[in-house]
């Protein structure tokens, strides 16, 4: 956890590993997705851990594995110029603004990890808690379950103490929820973290969806509502944390093998309608 008064990140139970930082990167959704990939599949074989943070450009709404996509109203998002891929992760649909949102990843071997859910879920967000505690927001894991607003959109379902953290010391609006994609050999955890919130843009991506922007600005609250730190800040003090509970991860890059892995997987996967517009009942590993 982050010592705000040092200034300084206590290292987490896998520090001792090889790990590397990616620090934030502004792609596409699909390349995003497929990161998560290439850098799971880099840990299976034994390469370094990934700690990473990146940026959706253009904004992108990002469906759950298994989310309906009649859900979705494409005509408002390729009008809007927003991109749409599918996660490999469960959850709705998640409209990542590229100004508003700042996600991550924690991505490592499947045996170095708890098989108990929650705690494998609070072991690997504790970075990402403490960084919001130093930015000077009360967050925490939202204190008992609170019920859903709109099923396919993520950030208006039901909340949860595993994976959901909320400000107000556990009682407050939604900041970051999480997620985990977990394989034999390799578990992929990210979430999308509130900078700013824009209700109306997030709201529009959906088809018919059944709440208002005052209702959705009710239950999500962003970094920039409850502190004074600007975007970069806020990017800068994430990646810290992230790099000290990592123990003192240094700045890494992908390889080469890694950069062609990933358009491959884009062109084939995160990009591609068979995927992406999939009846979720026909997708499979």
């Amino acid at each position: 956890m982050t010592d705000t008064a040092a200034g300084q990140t206590d290292a987490g139970p896998l520090a001792d590993r090889e790990w590397r930082l990616i620090t934030e990167e502004a792609r596409g959704g699909p390349a995003q997705m497929a990161f998560d990939e290439v850098a799971a599949e880099t840990a299976a074989a034994g390469g370094p851990r990934t700690v990473r943070l990146y940026r959706w450009a253009p904004s992108c709404l990002s469906l759950g594995r298994h989310q309906a996509p009649e859900t979705v109203d494409w005509d408002a998002c390729r009008a809007a110029g927003v991109d749409v891929t599918r996660r490999p992760t469960g959850g709705g649909g998640i409209y990542h603004d590229s100004y508003g949102d700042i996600s991550y990843s924690v991505i490592a071997p499947a045996d170095e990890l708890p098989g108990d859910l929650m705690e494998s879920y609070h072991l690997l967000c504790a970075p990402v808690v403490a960084a919001l505690r130093a930015l000077g927001a009360d967050a925490d894991y939202v204190a008992s379950e609170r019920p859903s607003i709109h099923q396919p959109a993520c950030y208006l379902r039901g909340l949860n103490p595993a994976h959901d953290v909320v400000s107000d010391g556990g009682d407050g609006g939604k900041l970051a929820g999480n997620a985990q994609h977990r394989q034999s050999e390799a578990v992929v955890q990210h979430g999308s973290i509130s900078f700013a919130v824009d209700a109306e843009a997030h709201l529009d991506c959906f088809a018919a969806p059944e709440t208002t922007p005052e209702t959705f600005r009710d239950r999500v609250t962003g970094l920039a509502e409850l502190t004074d730190a600007d975007r970069e800040t806020a990017v800068e003090t994430l990646q810290e944390t992230l790099a000290g509970w990592a123990g003192d991860a240094s700045e890494g890059d992908w390889t080469d093998a890694e950069l062609d892995r990933a358009a491959e997987l884009v062109e084939a996967k995160y990009a591609h309608d068979d995927w992406v517009r999939a009846d979720p009942r026909e997708l499979r590993e």
